[in-house]
């Protein structure tokens, strides 16, 4: 018994490296998070009045780059490091982009090249940050839920 588990679980973990994504038992609800993390960024970006931030110099660059560093990890948690999460990465960068001059275009917010540098250093902290053991964090969160409830799949 314990072979035939042993068997499967390689099985899953070569489908999941195919489809460069983590084995997660709950994964469309982490993707939905994820998209739902994406809109309230777009929208905070394009809103009269963004969330206050601290009164120092730079605090909105910090901003941009931990919203962006943010949105990358998460869907790091979710991806393998590779082709996908990449691909993921330069549509993070590009969205910064077009955000920023959505901004201009707003009339009451301004298109600033630095927030858009800001942004895409923010991917490529999130994209590193994804390629260490911290992007297992969902992993572990299904292990430690699921530990009384059976054997999770694999990570």
């Amino acid at each position: 018994m314990k072979e035939e588990i042993t068997v499967i679980h390689s099985f899953c973990q070569e489908i999941y490296e195919v489809t460069g994504m983590r084995s997660l038992r709950l994964i469309r609800l982490w993707q939905a998070i994820g998209w739902v993390y994406v809109a309230v960024v777009i929208y905070y970006s394009l809103h009269p009045s963004p969330p206050g931030l601290p009164a120092f110099q730079g605090a909105d660059k910090l901003a941009h780059i931990g919203a962006y560093a943010a949105m990358m990890l998460w869907f790091g948690f979710i991806y393998l490091p590779g082709p996908r999460l990449l691909v993921l990465g330069v549509f993070f960068v590009l969205l910064g982009i077009v955000v920023d001059f959505a901004q201009g275009a707003t009339g009451y917010r301004s298109t600033e090249l630095l927030d858009m540098i800001s942004n895409a250093c923010g991917v490529c902290a999130g994209g590193l940050l994804a390629r260490t053991r911290l992007a297992s964090a969902l992993v572990w969160l299904e292990d430690l839920f699921y530990s009384g409830r059976g054997n999770h799949k694999g990570g």
